[in-house]
């Protein structure tokens, strides 16, 4: 549950990212992590698209360089666009400056006020600076699609398990997590909408 569902100490560490929406309202947020990539973005659009839902999703600089046809797939289906970096590095492994410069350089070309840190992880100064410039998000629910480890089925237990009123769920366009998506990303948001959440956009 410490993965799934992150703990009180570590939403304590950044006190002013959004971790979780109104837990007054039924409605779920949904993101995607790490792409966009022509093996499994187009799939993710196609299935948000079949049942009228927008997403945001949070994007690798260097993927957009690479990708751009996926990258403009996305914001033609007017899905919210997030930075993720430019080479999807840990700000723990990283000096301040040059994580700073390597955010930047991914927001040449994603032109966005939202970021996640690949992760889930800052140095308070990484923090400190980025939250003048961004909203930053991190999640409620991460349904962990991309671990070895997991079933698809087990990761579409997760969202069943852990989802509630408010919470930012994690998905991830990557090639880690599309054979597992292919199986359960409709079953998940089926699931989803018999449970009478609505879906909203950050």
């Amino acid at each position: 549950m410490i993965i799934e569902q992150p703990s009180i100490f570590l939403r304590w560490l950044y006190p002013e990212a959004l971790w979780r929406m109104d837990r007054h309202q039924k409605a779920v947020y949904l993101t995607f992590d790490d792409g966009p990539i022509p093996e499994a973005t187009p799939f993710i659009i196609e299935t948000l698209e079949h049942y009228g839902i927008k997403a945001t999703f949070f994007m690798v600089g260097d993927n957009v360089r690479k990708h751009p046809q996926e990258y403009q797939l996305v914001v033609d289906h007017g899905h919210r666009i997030g930075n993720h970096t430019y080479n999807h590095i840990s700000g723990l492994k990283y000096l301040s400056k040059n994580y700073l410069a390597n955010t930047d350089k991914a927001n040449d070309l994603l032109h966005t006020n939202l970021m996640r840190p690949p992760h889930g992880w800052m140095r308070w100064l990484q923090y400190h600076v980025l939250k003048k410039h961004y909203t930053i998000v991190m999640w409620d629910v991460v349904t962990r699609d991309y671990s070895k480890r997991l079933t698809a089925q087990e990761v579409l237990g997760n969202v069943k398990r852990y989802t509630r009123n408010g919470s930012i769920i994690t998905f991830h366009d990557s090639l880690k997590s599309i054979d597992k998506l292919r199986e359960i990303l409709p079953s998940a948001l089926e699931w989803l909408i018999s449970e009478g959440y609505e879906f909203k956009l950050l």
